[in-house]
């Protein structure tokens, strides 16, 4: 009787041992089952961090706000500028006050000679003059010089970091409209705020 109990007993683990071989790779592949109306937990690998957004505008914005939908050229120009400032050792306000000034200067379009629309010899992102010292014409037109440019100008402004955006950008390009560097800020922090870290 020992001997028929046994064998019962090793048989029914062996059909469960065999139904589990069998059932388990098919039950691991099946869909989860979800019950209606009950959300559903999924893991994200997170992004990278943020940007710290009061280092983007620490001062608050100065007076009325502009913005312009912007081309995929425009985008990858700010990028550009977002990347040389990266490359010159240098943070998110400056490229926010980077991108800003090539949003009054050129939109963000990287603009050759403008003939009797242009600014005497000015071109490229940040609108710079070969005649003042800005570099070649070829130079000044490749958004990674133009910018070093403009930044290497940048930071022979003592203090700029605690200025007003348009203070620190008329310092470098001297323009006939200082004021106008300001109605970009708002527009040139969301773009460092959504490129910073890409």
């Amino acid at each position: 009787m020992n001997t028929i109990l046994r064998k019962s007993v090793l048989g029914v683990a062996g059909l469960a041992f065999a139904g589990g071989v069998f059932a388990g790779p098919a039950a691991a592949h099946a869909a989860p089952t979800v019950e209606s109306g009950k959300p559903v937990a999924v893991a994200v690998q997170a992004d990278k961090p943020a940007v710290d957004k009061t280092k983007l505008i620490p001062h608050g914005v100065q007076g009325a706000q502009s913005r312009i939908d912007l081309t995929d050229e425009q985008v990858a120009n700010a990028k550009a500028i977002i990347a040389a400032t990266k490359k010159a050792g240098m943070d998110e306000r400056a490229a926010v006050v980077s991108i800003a000034t090539a949003l009054q200067e050129s939109k963000l379009e990287n603009l050759g000679h403008l003939g009797d629309r242009n600014d005497h010899d000015s071109q490229g992102l940040f609108q710079q003059r070969p005649s003042s010292g800005w570099g070649t014409v070829e130079q000044i037109t490749d958004p990674e010089y133009s910018t070093t440019a403009f930044l290497k100008g940048l930071k022979q402004v003592d203090g700029w970091q605690d200025m007003p955006l348009t203070e620190a950008a008329q310092t470098v390009q001297v323009s006939a409209y200082p004021d106008h560097y300001a109605q970009w800020e708002q527009q040139a922090a969301d773009l460092v705020a959504e490129h910073w870290n890409n």
